[in-house]
């Protein structure tokens, strides 16, 4: 499946910005200690959940201890929270969170260890005439965990000094996203978030813009790859991809002048060769009258000869005269019954073509033109499948389209052979006999005529044998 230029930039770029972010999350909980939700409380973060328990727990110090519960529930409602300290052994001594996990509690020393009494000299503790050491530092104890079951979050940080009965401040949080909250981390989330997106939103225009560019050049490329070489792209802007498109056009334009005068010099050939060739086929007349029986069969060769001559001329002139056409020829609506019905008369193939068109059924197109080409699918038909060869001509509505089909149970053509028909002067089998084949203009003249008609040709070989050709040209309604 092809994938869209701009979906492949947006993904891109969607996916460097998730790296980003990523590397961050990973600096941060590598210096949080691993990959443990102990990381999320680690440095500043947890610093600042450290102070709010600190500060918490100093406001009650100055209040009565009888006030302490409603002043833990009203900071705890503001949070949305639960909170409770708990004193040494983990008693309760405020608040209420509940139980909390066993797995809580083991992280907190339930004894004080106590440093020998009295300073030493200079201030130090320790025994007198004894090494020196200084007073320890407040340590710094937090513990987040998680209730699987419940999806809650404990999150438990311990206060005072070393060597003091020292309280746990506990904070019981009812998910992910309120503890996020709690830390102050929704804020960076919801910047990062709005980053990403406004990124993404500042890069979306210019890869449209550019995916849009590149598909126009797409269309147009293919377009004159199909032989529209009056296909022209818009030139805008002074990048690369403007400079491409006046390229194409530059290209298209040569590429249309030396084939409009390849066609034109052709057709002008063929002209001069008309005259030439009407007096070589009456002399040959005169000649055939008066030469001697020992001369006739020369005679009859030559004559067959110029005739093979004079059907190249035409169909070289109709070929010209088709490809010449503006491409986009003023259509009319076009009955397709009474035009197959001119096509195969001209053919005087009646007794050789079945016919299924329904009555009524019509074509935006040239009449002339569409003539011309059924008239020559149904001659190439009775050329390689013969008169007995099964050939149909139907035609159908199909949505927005009609398709004039034309078949036969001839031999085919080879498969790698299916795309290059339509060129001129192909022939799938080089050493097909001329009595079997034309000139390979026939199936020319076909997309010629129908090109100029806005319609597109299709071949395809039936099965088990057999040629399908279908003609899909837009619908039209004939006028009452």
């Amino acid at each position: 499946m092809r994938l869209p230029l701009a979906l492949k930039v947006s993904f891109w770029l969607l996916l460097n910005l998730l790296l980003l972010a990523g590397l961050g999350g990973v600096w941060l909980l590598s210096a949080g200690g691993g990959f443990t939700w102990n990381a999320l409380i680690s440095g500043p973060i947890g610093r600042n959940a450290q102070g709010f328990a600190e500060a918490t727990f100093g406001d009650l110090r100055n209040l009565p201890r009888r006030s302490w519960d409603e002043t833990l529930e009203r900071v705890a409602a503001e949070q949305g929270v639960s909170i409770a300290v708990y004193g040494e052994g983990f008693r309760l001594l405020a608040g209420d969170t509940g139980e909390p996990p066993s797995l809580l509690k083991e992280k907190f020393p339930t004894t004080v260890r106590r440093p020998p009494p009295g300073p030493g000299p200079g201030g130090f503790d320790g025994p007198p005439g004894g090494p020196r050491t200084a007073p320890p530092a407040p340590r710094e104890l937090r513990v987040l965990l998680r209730d699987s079951d419940t999806g809650e979050f404990w999150l438990a940080v311990q206060l005072g000094m070393p060597g003091r009965p020292r309280e746990v401040f506990v904070i019981r949080v009812p998910g992910l996203w309120r503890l996020l909250d709690f830390l102050a981390l929704d804020v960076g989330l919801t910047l990062g978030g709005t980053a990403i997106a406004g990124s993404v939103l500042l890069w979306l225009p210019f890869v449209l813009a550019h995916s849009r560019a590149l598909r126009r050049l797409g269309r147009a490329t293919e377009a004159i790859a199909g032989g529209r070489f009056d296909t022209r792209v818009p030139e805008r802007g002074r990048d690369e991809l403007a400079a491409l498109g006046a390229s194409i056009n530059r290209m298209s334009g040569r590429l249309e002048r030396l084939v409009d005068g390849q066609k034109r010099f052709l057709g002008d050939i063929a002209h001069e060769l008309g005259s030439p060739l009407g007096r070589m086929q009456m002399g040959v007349g005169i000649l055939e009258e008066r030469a001697p029986a020992e001369l006739q069969a020369a005679v009859a060769d030559v004559r067959e000869e110029v005739g093979h001559m004079s059907d190249l001329v035409a169909e070289l002139l109709a070929f010209t005269r088709a490809g010449l056409l503006p491409r986009e020829a003023v259509r009319a609506p076009v009955e397709l019954a009474p035009l197959v019905a001119r096509a195969v008369a001209r053919e005087a193939a009646a007794d050789a073509v079945a016919v299924e068109v329904p009555e009524g059924l019509a074509a935006l197109g040239d009449s002339d033109l569409l003539t011309r080409a059924v008239a020559n699918l149904v001659r190439n038909a009775i050329r390689h499948a013969g008169r007995d060869g099964g050939i149909v001509v139907r035609a159908r509505a199909d949505g927005d389209r009609v398709e004039l089909v034309v078949e036969d149970g001839g031999p085919g053509v080879p498969p790698e052979a299916l795309a290059r028909l339509g060129e001129p002067f192909f022939r799938p089998e080089s050493a097909r006999a001329r009595e079997t084949g034309g000139a390979g203009l026939g199936l020319a003249i076909v997309r010629s005529a129908v090109e100029a008609c806005g319609g597109a040709v299709a071949f395809a070989n039936r099965e088990p044998r057999g040629l399908r050709v279908t003609l899909r040209l837009a619908p039209a309604e004939l006028k009452g």
